[in-house]
């Protein structure tokens, strides 16, 4: 089963563009990575930068509206996230629970959905993603 763990830092969504986290809490999280590919269970990570210096697309009747940073209303942001392959729910909260967060920081667990998670007529309607995405 794969597993996004979404890294939520409070206060983020304010983040100037350009901010970056201190060394030790980077030190400390290279540790936290190499444990998880030690373990064979890391897929993929990356860590996002600030969302003042992203944009969101909206849609509304069809029409793509285009909103730069900063963001109005919006309390919390990602930060980065993994992508892991374990064998349960359970042993990604294990592994979540493991990470070096600060106070400020939550990571929520989503199970990534896989082709054969849906019905029928779902999988026929999505045939060919899964070879595009070298799944199953």
């Amino acid at each position: 089963m794969r597993f996004m763990m979404l890294m939520i830092p409070k206060g983020y969504e304010k983040a100037e563009p350009g901010a970056m986290p201190a060394a030790e809490a980077v030190a400390a999280m290279m540790k936290y990575n190499k444990s998880l590919q030690d373990a064979g269970v890391l897929l993929s990570l990356d860590g996002l930068h600030p969302p003042s210096m992203g944009a969101r697309v909206t849609f509304s009747g069809g029409r793509p509206t285009v909103i730069r940073a900063p963001f109005p209303g919006v309390d919390e942001t990602l930060g980065g996230y993994w992508m892991i392959q374990v064998k349960s729910k359970e042993e990604a909260i294990e592994w979540a629970s493991r990470c070096p967060a600060s106070d400020n920081e939550i990571i929520e667990i989503r199970q990534v959905q896989d082709i054969s998670d849906f019905p029928p007529d779902v999988q026929k309607a999505a045939a060919g993603f899964a070879e595009m995405q070298g799944a199953v």
